[in-house]
């Protein structure tokens, strides 16, 4: 039996997959390893470029476009191997790439999800802003990475080349535990996408499990092929998301002062959005805070356990600080810098 299946999700990609895939194919359809493309009901030429030019790739055909979380939930029924990678259609991978993350699993049985280092495609002795070489999250919860805080992103010199637990691991290339993804409930299909694997790598944690990042697994991401940071569809579900994983995952005494304060900083956002001619992006803002309200009212009111969850972000090295007050006040603009 193979150990783990690089799953890719798609919808109408194939320009993407025709790039990408082959780099896929070549380094990670091996004896331990097999590559499936779930397809997310894509009414382009995807799945007949897939047919003809990646006849070993394994297709998983979904009738419709579930979105990022759902697609992959789905997506999983059909994988069988302990181990699974979720991989972004946008990401060449290298030579080896998928050994270290396994050896480190086997190694660690705590470890439920791994990311390799993140490199950008577009300028490759970079980081890239999805993930860098691990995410964290601050006390007020915004993410940032080792080798990127904000808009700032770092040269990769080596300086993080030591396999460090994080807080999350990076959805363009997740590998995790199929066992745990399952025992987890997977992604949270009502974010849709983003934020979403920082959500489950927070329930990851809830549960007793570790997430690291293993840099001597290295990938190249293009990111923003679907949307570019300040789209204002981006911008919703990242402020809409960001407020649902607060209200699910914080403890009650916590909670509501965290939520309450992002709310403020969310509105500065918005103000600085305003003054930048951004009209659309600050309607996203109101519009996410808006919807959040009421998701969380008609789903998460109900679902989310009264028990008094752990705070994982006073805990954890790293985590416990304000991100903004040391960038912007303290002008600590590298991981490096957060002393």
């Amino acid at each position: 039996m193979k150990k783990v299946s690089v799953v890719i999700l798609n919808w109408n990609g194939r320009d993407l997959l025709e790039k990408y895939m082959p780099s896929v194919c070549k380094y990670s359809i091996t004896e331990d390893s097999d590559v499936f493309v779930a397809d997310n009901g894509s009414d382009d030429d995807s799945l007949n470029l897939l047919a003809e030019k990646f006849p070993d790739v394994k297709i998983i055909a979904l009738k419709e476009n579930y979105g990022f979380a759902e697609g992959y939930n789905r997506a999983m029924k059909r994988i069988h191997t302990p181990y699974v990678v979720l991989l972004n259609s946008d990401v060449e991978v290298t030579k080896g790439w998928l050994e270290p993350l396994i050896a480190f699993a086997e190694e660690n049985p705590q470890v439920s999800a791994i990311q390799p280092k993140i490199l950008s495609l577009r300028n490759k002795d970079c980081f890239e802003h999805a993930g860098a070489a691990g995410g964290f999250i601050d006390k007020h919860g915004y993410p940032y990475c080792r080798g990127r805080i904000f808009s700032t992103i770092e040269k990769d010199e080596g300086q993080y080349d030591v396999p460090i637990e994080i807080f999350w691991a990076s959805g363009a290339a997740f590998f995790t535990r199929t066992k745990d993804y399952i025992e987890a409930g997977g992604l949270d299909s009502r974010f849709f996408a983003h934020m979403e694997e920082i959500d489950l790598c927070w329930r990851y944690l809830l549960a007793g499990k570790k997430i690291y990042c293993v840099p001597q697994s290295k990938v190249y991401h293009l990111g923003g092929a679907t949307l570019d940071t300040e789209n204002p569809r981006k911008v919703y579900l990242n402020f809409r998301n960001n407020i649902l994983m607060l209200y699910k995952n914080l403890p009650r005494q916590k909670r509501d002062k965290v939520i309450f304060f992002r709310k403020m900083l969310d509105g500065l956002a918005a103000i600085n959005f305003f003054m930048s001619g951004k009209v659309k992006n600050v309607l996203s803002i109101i519009d996410a805070h808006k919807d959040a309200s009421d998701m969380i009212k008609k789903y998460y009111k109900i679902e989310v356990d009264i028990t008094e969850k752990k705070d994982i972000i006073s805990d954890m090295k790293h985590c416990n600080r304000s991100i903004l007050k040391c960038y912007y006040f303290n002008g600590r603009k590298t991981f490096s810098d957060l002393k």
